[in-house]
């Protein structure tokens, strides 16, 4: 009896020893239990540090498990990007008093690309829409889209969500409303009979919205306990690039850069993506941000790299686009035969920013619809 007894604690040591991974390039444990009792209980431990309500609930486990299948990997081949941002995220969240926790939202929203652009035009890390990025004092003109920038549009979003926060005291329902709008949101309220906790509310809400929550959670969920599901966010196979920020004097192309300097456009890009034209307009207000050592280059040789930019765009064929901005909005009625190829040349600008500028789903336009229009000219009738 005894030799059963010792041969099943064996057995179920066995069992449970195998239920884990071993990482054989880092001798990590991986986990990858799915165990309810387990998710359940770190919930527990992630709610009791957060404002956020992070409830257990079936909907919860259910993605959560999921995105242990399905992310993993994902988080393990973007472990740059996700030391890379999140430390930028916590500062703006951590200075503005919102909860450090919300450092997730671009990871759900953007997948950490600054340059996403979405069916419905959302733009960013944070994917700002364009009334909204206005509203929250992002400049968007014909060479720069400030939704791109990291550092501003995290500072616009920090702002947004204070906002929002205003509107709802509750900061589910302020991940809610980033998603929805607050409108959507007040319906919802209105709609459940007053109730004003997310969980509450949630049956009277978009399907898309309803599980925005649940779907942050499982990601906040899965990088709290990184380790645990075998991304090592502590060892990454390249240091973080330290870089400076350089005001610009005169205008350039990050081609110009590349040849002067010797430096990847590519990597250039990567490091200032609100600049959609690839080139920085001069004046003393934009800046450049570089590698520390490209920063001091082009800080010692500055006069000589612009009289190069200046004698490269001099070399152009045709002039370069003139700046404009929001304050050179009209709105334009469609008039009977045209179509947006027509309307596109007679502004000289391109269909495809007409329709993003109209959140335009396709080409079709109708008589008498109003267009809003960032014209590069204006035409004589």
């Amino acid at each position: 009896m005894q030799i059963k007894r010792l041969f099943l604690i064996i057995f179920f040591f066995i069992i449970e020893h195998n239920y884990c991974q071993v990482n054989s390039f880092e001798g990590d444990i991986i986990d990858y239990n799915f165990d309810s009792d387990t998710i359940k209980n770190r919930l527990a431990r992630l709610d009791a540090k957060t404002p956020l309500e992070l409830y257990f609930t079936p909907e919860v486990e259910k993605i959560i498990k999921r995105y242990l299948k399905t992310r993993v990997d994902f988080y393990n081949d973007n472990i740059e990007k996700i030391r890379f941002y999140l430390p930028l995220f916590e500062e703006h969240l951590q200075n503005n008093q919102i909860p450090i926790e919300i450092k997730y939202l671009p990871i759900i929203e953007s997948r950490l690309d600054p340059t996403a652009v979405s069916k419905v035009g959302a733009t960013g890390l944070w994917q700002f829409m364009f009334y909204t990025a206005l509203e929250n004092d992002l400049k968007m003109n014909s060479y720069i889209d400030e939704r791109m920038s990291p550092l501003k549009s995290t500072i616009a979003a920090a702002t947004y969500l204070k906002k929002l926060y205003k509107i709802h005291s509750d900061w589910n329902l302020v991940l809610a409303s980033y998603n929805a709008g607050p409108r959507t949101i007040s319906r919802a309220k209105k709609q459940s009979g007053g109730h004003t906790n997310y969980w509450n509310i949630r049956p009277f809400l978009p399907t898309e919205t309803a599980n925005y929550v649940p779907s942050f959670i499982a990601t906040m969920y899965i990088l709290e306990y990184a380790d645990e599901h075998g991304i090592n966010l502590h060892i990454s196979k390249r240091p973080i690039l330290k870089t400076e920020k350089v005001l610009i004097k005169e205008k350039f192309a990050f081609e110009h850069f590349s040849k002067f300097f010797n430096y990847s456009i590519d990597s250039i890009k990567a490091l200032n993506p609100s600049y959609i034209h690839e080139i920085i307009p001069g004046q003393n207000v934009n800046s450049v941000t570089l590698p520390i050592n490209l920063a001091d280059k082009l800080i010692e040789n500055e006069d000589e790299f612009y009289i190069f930019s200046k004698a490269e765009f001099d070399k152009r064929e045709k002039p370069l686009p003139d700046l404009y901005s929001i304050d050179s909005k009209l709105i334009y009625k469609v008039r009977y035969g045209e179509f947006l190829g027509k309307i596109a040349r007679k502004f000289g600008v391109k269909i495809a920013d007409i329709k993003r500028w109209n959140n335009l789903k396709n080409d079709n336009i109708k008589e008498n619809q109003k267009l809003i229009i960032f014209p590069k000219r204006i035409p004589k009738n």
